[in-house]
This record gives C-alpha cells, sequence and structure tokens, in this order.
C-alpha cells in the first residue's frame, strides 16, 4: 500500500525555486499554500498578470483566509489592462479584509491605496494614518504617504515621507529612486546621492543602473554614465534605452557620428520601430550632407507617425534645399 500524497504546508514553501515551486503546483494545483508562494514572487517580479492566475485561484479556493484575499486584490489593481470594475472589485475586497481583520497593515494600506488611485487623498490618508496608530514604523505607509503627497503637488511632505519610508528599512531601493526622481523632477543633483545608494543596494539591477546613469549624463558626467549604460548592456543587451543614450551622447556631445549610429543601429536591432533613434539617423546623414538617405530614415519615423513633428521640420527644412 502506497501512502497519499499531501501537499506541503505553508511554512515548508519557504525556499522553493521558481522552477521546483512550478513542479509542484502541477502535482497539486489546488494548494492554496503553493498559489500564494508563487504569486507573491511574482508580484516582487513585477509579473502582475502572470501573479493575478494564481492569485485568482488561491482566492476561490480559500475566499476567507486574508493571504487569499490580498493578494488577489494587489494583483488585481496592479495587472496591466486595470478597468475601473477591477480597482472597484479589489477596493470591495480590502474592505471586506479590514472589517475582518481591523489591525491588519497590508489590507489597511491597500484598501488606502485603492482610494489614492480615485484620488480620493482624504479617504487614503484615513487609512494610512490608521497603519500608523497600529504601527508607527510601518514602511510601506509611508511610501504611499509619499506618492499622494507626490501626487498633490506637495514636494516637502512628499520627500518627507519617502526619507522616513528608507528610515524604517535602509535597504529599501524603491525608496532611494522614488526620492531620486523627486529631486530630478527639481533638476537638483542630489538625486545622484540618492540613485548611487540604490545602486550599491542592487548593482545588477538594469533599472536602477539606468537612473544612476541617466541622472549623471543630465547632470553632466556623460563619461561616467556611459560607463553605467555599458554596465547595462552587458547585463541585458534587450535594454534598448542604455544603447540609445549611449548612441545620443556620441552624437550631440562628442561629436562620434559613426559611433553615434552604431548604438542606434543596435537600438533598431531591437526596436526597429524606435522613433528617435531613427530621426537621430536622419540628423547625422544631415550631419554628413548625404540627404537621400536623412529623408528615407526621416520617412520612416513619418510611416510609423506621421505627426512626429520634430521630423516633419527637417523634412520641410530638406524640401526647400533641393
Amino acid at each position: 500500500m502506497t501512502a497519499c500524497k499531501e501537499a506541503p504546508k505553508s511554512g515548508e514553501t519557504k525556499n522553493f525555486s521558481p522552477a521546483s515551486l512550478d513542479s509542484l503546483i502541477n502535482v497539486y494545483p489546488d494548494s492554496v499554500s503553493l498559489r500564494l508562494k508563487r504569486g507573491n514572487q511574482l508580484m516582487e517580479e513585477y509579473k502582475f498578470d502572470e501573479a493575478l492566475a494564481d492569485a485568482a485561484r488561491a482566492f476561490r479556493l480559500d475566499s476567507n483566509r486574508i493571504e487569499c484575499r490580498i493578494l488577489y486584490a494587489e494583483a488585481m489593481i496592479n495587472k496591466i489592462n486595470r478597468t475601473a470594475s477591477d480597482l472597484f472589485r479589489a477596493q470591495s475586497i480590502y474592505q471586506l479584509a479590514v472589517k475582518k481583520y481591523p489591525k491588519n497593515l497590508e489590507a489597511l494600506v491597500g484598501l488606502a491605496n485603492t482610494y489614492s488611485m480615485l484620488e480620493d487623498y482624504e479617504m487614503s490618508f484615513k487609512y494610512i494614518n490608521k497603519a500608523l496608530r497600529i504601527n508607527p514604523k510601518y514602511r510601506d505607509a509611508y511610501v504611499l504617504k509619499g506618492t499622494n503627497y507626490r501626487n498633490m503637488g506637495n514636494f516637502k511632505l512628499a520627500v518627507s515621507s519617502y526619507e522616513t519610508a528608507v528610515q524604517q528599512d535602509p535597504e529599501f531601493v524603491g525608496g532611494y529612486l522614488m526620492l531620486g526622481s523627486l529631486y530630478q523632477w527639481k533638476n537638483d543633483p542630489i538625486c545622484i546621492e540618492k540613485y548611487t545608494t540604490a545602486y550599491q543596494l542592487d548593482p545588477k539591477n538594469p533599472d536602477v543602473i539606468y537612473a544612476l546613469a541617466y541622472a549623471k549624463q543630465v547632470f553632466g558626467k556623460e563619461d561616467a554614465a556611459m560607463v553605467l549604460y555599458r554596465k547595462m548592456a552587458k547585463l541585458d543587451s534587450s535594454y534598448y534605452d542604455a544603447w540609445f543614450q549611449m548612441g545620443y551622447i556620441h552624437q550631440f556631445s562628442k561629436n562620434n557620428l559613426d559611433s553615434a549610429m552604431f548604438y542606434y543601429d543596435k537600438v533598431l536591432d531591437t526596436q526597429p520601430k524606435h522613433i528617435q533613434s531613427l530621426h537621430n539617423i536622419g540628423l547625422i546623414y544631415e550631419d554628413k550632407n548625404d540627404i537621400t538617405n536623412a529623408l528615407f530614415s526621416y520617412a520612416k519615423v513619418l510611416k510609423i507617425d506621421p505627426e512626429f513633428e520634430l521630423t516633419k521640420e527637417r523634412v520641410e527644412v530638406l524640401k526647400k534645399k533641393r
């Protein structure tokens, strides 16, 4: 007689790799713990639509479990093609969770987030403050507080809230990126310091590297930016923004037109309809007095976007020269 197989319990799924989780879910498709584990991993990887599939299955299997409710609502409001009905559905799930578990911090801040998305900041702050009364050190409450202030145009309080968030969690990469973007929006070079901290914490994340590289480029540290863009390209050759910015620097700062063309071609290898690269290639041909190829490149732009003003202007100029 063989023993019946049982799905792993919640505590037993802690260290499973994505591949082993996939295999286990194939064997135990109705394991709530496995669905929650994989769903949360996918959320951390920003694969929201995939996470939603696991979240919805877990929710159907055990809608009373608070973890199922929170994951389902969170995935729903983050999915790519979120609708108004998705937002209201998630809000309803959070409201029921808060009613049943009034001290659950994730549910309180999740509910506050739905109000924030609806631009009802008064209600959003109400639930944020409830969470902070329960735990004054709850990082995510300060993050949402900062986002609310940012959306309301209050730079000072947005910075203060994000700074408080990273004080609660000094290894919170997202917090430093948010601070960096705020300071960059204010054209303040202190953004480089914030992005550098994020980079030190997560040096192999292309998005983090790009944020730091672009800030250095904007504030005149172009050689340092190029080093970071090259690192990005090695880590992820499909991250075409790195190739584009290297082309841009070679074209407009170093006047190395052949090098610029090389990098724009790298962009077009993965993004053949990248309008700005095609336009800039047209400018390079103009600088080389090759009007035929310049117009040919501009024609590609206008085929993709007939209303792209920069290209329309150059075409008019070249037509007058002929």
